[in-house]
């Protein structure tokens, strides 16, 4: 009984590992994440070249998360 109990987690975990990867996708079943591929995530952007990273920016003013004496 154990043994049956243990085979059928050891498919399941297989199964859900060729899912999570793709392996299925010709099959029709593929998670979400693999329906956005990138070019059309890239189409969907607006403006990405306004976007600025600054390094060495402050961060946000406020408080500080523990702040001294409470």
């Amino acid at each position: 009984m154990l043994r049956v109990v243990a085979v059928l987690l050891l498919l399941a975990n297989l199964g859900y590992y060729a899912w999570t990867h793709g392996a299925l996708a010709m099959f029709g079943m593929e998670p979400a994440r693999f329906s956005e591929r990138e070019p059309q995530r890239l189409l969907q952007q607006i403006r990405p070249e306004v976007l600025r990273i600054d390094k060495d920016a402050p961060a946000a003013p406020g408080r500080p998360a523990s702040a001294p004496g409470s």
